[in-house]
């Protein structure tokens, strides 16, 4: 099955809510001095002002299954581009700090929400030999949103607009939130969810949609697997029949943030502004690190169903272990300060082609039917657990020791390339329906 014009669309509006989840994370870098200064934040309650965000997505996280199951994956993403929409506008009109945390909360809930029902969604609209590549472009329209959040930042700042610059920065995202929203009215439903509740027929008619070869064939082995579901309703997922999907699902996105990754992007201006950039100097070079983002993601999705998801991870992991490394010893020596830049493009571009390019189509593969849902939920709510946890510590760990923030990181990531060598299994070119078989052995 190849992919057609229905298929391309659905993944594209769909990646609309990975591209408002990489915006809305990152675009506070750009407010953080603001912010501190305005309302007079300790290191810690910076760190907390930027992780409050996560304390709603580890919530939307673990609760997107419920709407997703109900409402279906779909019309569940128009909610929360609903809440997009809510918590751009609510920041840029935030009346207090207490008020400004409540609507990043609130931003958190699309994030996290996002962040499972976009991938769920496209994996089962996606042709099994593209599959990879299409719920990886989730991914790519999440560093797309980073690389727009920076260059955002950067063209309001040249604008000298004063002490509401903030607010416009992270007032922004609301224009695409509502294009979003306008555009999931023009995609079909998951057919795996039509069958779900019993709209074969409207299932079959996507499926046909959708060009598939066969669609009755397809349909029955959606409904063999539903029934399947169904039969297990009741098998919990911490089980030892399910023990490798959890252990893959909880260590990927662990340590996806145990990379320093996101912790380095929402800090960006302030690691900069540590090696003696300016303001603006601090924001151009963001952009320049947003845009390696991009280009070495575009080239991870040509490569994730070839080379295969767990040797992307193994080249890229070495990468950014030495990355991190040298970027330690730049701050341990106060010197070659120029290197800086050019380091966190080379971490950044190992990063986009293993971690960033495999931890949400890992997460949406590992799992049987029976517990696929509850398994993405552990997944995606491992990832923001970690990445809340880093995004608050990071700032007073950079006060503590800079140097030894960054050599943190890299000794996980040679913890990481230990487990991923050898527990880690390969899941590209196998068909979901599948996949079950393939992980027990």
């Amino acid at each position: 099955m190849e992919i057609n014009a229905q298929v391309a669309r659905a993944t594209v509006v769909a990646g609309l809510g990975g591209l408002l989840f990489g915006f809305d994370t990152v675009v506070i870098a750009g407010a953080n001095a603001a912010l501190t200064a305005l309302y007079h934040l300790t290191s810690g309650w910076l760190g907390f002002t930027v992780a409050s965000a996560l304390i709603g997505t580890v919530i939307g996280s673990i609760f997107a299954g419920i709407p997703g199951q109900r409402l279906g994956r779909r019309d569940s993403l128009r909610l929360m581009a609903v809440l997009y929409l809510l918590s751009a506008l609510g920041c840029a009109l935030a009346w207090s700090w207490p008020s400004l945390i409540v609507f990043r909360v609130l931003s958190g809930l699309a994030i996290g929400g996002s962040s499972v029902l976009g991938p769920m969604y496209i994996s089962e609209l996606a042709p099994t030999k593209w599959r990879g590549r299409l719920v990886g472009f989730f991914q790519v329209n999440i560093v797309l949103g980073i690389l727009l959040a920076y260059l955002s930042n950067f063209l309001i700042g040249r604008m000298h607009i004063g002490a509401n610059e903030w607010r416009w920065q992270l007032g922004v995202a609301a224009l695409p939130a509502l294009l979003f929203f306008i555009a999931l009215f023009g995609i079909p439903r998951s057919p795996r969810w039509l069958v779900m509740v019993g709209r074969r027929e409207e299932a079959l008619r996507v499926l046909n949609l959708l060009g598939d070869p066969d669609p009755d064939r397809r349909l029955a082995r959606i409904q063999a697997e539903i029934d399947e579901e169904r039969a297990a309703h009741s098998t919990p997922l911490f089980t030892r029949h399910h023990s490798r999907g959890i252990f893959v699902a909880i260590t990927v996105g662990a340590f996806t943030q145990l990379a320093g990754i996101n912790a380095i992007l929402y800090y960006s201006n302030t690691i900069f502004g540590l090696a003696g950039a300016s303001t603006i100097s601090g924001s151009q070079q963001s952009v320049v690190v947003g845009a390696t983002n991009l280009i070495a993601t575009l080239i991870a999705m040509t490569l994730i169903d070839r080379i295969g998801r767990k040797k992307l991870l193994l080249g890229g992991t070495v990468g950014l272990a030495l990355t991190l490394a040298a970027v330690g010893w730049i701050f341990y020596t106060h010197s070659h300060m120029n290197l800086l830049l050019p380091l966190l493009m080379l971490y950044i571009a190992c990063f986009a082609v293993s971690q960033g390019a495999v931890v949400w189509v890992y997460i949406s593969e590992v799992f049987p039917t029976a517990v696929r849902a509850k398994g993405q939920a552990l997944g995606s709510s491992s990832h923001w657990v970690f990445n809340a946890a880093i995004s608050y510590a990071f700032p007073v760990m950079l006060r503590w020791s800079t140097p030894a923030t960054f050599w943190f990181f890299a000794i996980m990531m040679v913890v990481d390339l230990i487990l991923v060598s050898t527990m880690y299994p390969e899941t590209s070119n196998i068909s979901l329906e599948d996949m079950q078989h393939h992980l027990q052995h």
